[in-house]
């Protein structure tokens, strides 16, 4: 895993990338956001979709609610970037929607949308 800090609109944002599954569980969520807190000192994170679980996008298993319920706990602001046009979903696309019309967590086509957004909140 590599965290790199980037600055945009005067904020900090925690850009995450890798080549294994970040996040599984919800255990696995809350350390990642120990680890960029600790390494960065940021609140804000960009998370590409592959270094998150399948099992994150099928909301039968509750994990993305539970997951995502954690993140707006410990306040901090997160975006998932990738593809989600492949999910055929009506619950999941009304989520993602929901999602992305509030104020915490977004799913974005890319990174820069990602950090852009991040940045503009407050």
């Amino acid at each position: 895993m590599k965290i790199t800090k980037m600055t945009a609109g005067g904020e900090s944002v925690a850009v995450v990338s890798g080549s294994e599954i970040l996040i599984e569980d919800v255990q696995s969520a809350l350390d990642l956001m120990a680890t960029v807190r600790y390494e960065t000192d940021c609140d804000r994170m960009v998370i590409p979709k592959s270094l998150v679980s399948e099992s994150f996008f099928d909301l039968k298993t509750r994990l993305a609610g539970e997951i995502l319920q954690k993140f707006v706990n410990y306040r901090v602001k997160a975006a998932i970037v990738g593809d989600f046009s492949g999910y055929t979903s009506r619950s999941l696309r009304d989520f993602i929607y929901e999602s992305n019309n509030g104020s915490d967590i977004f799913f974005l086509p890319t990174e820069e949308q990602a950090v852009a957004k991040l940045s503009m909140l407050k």
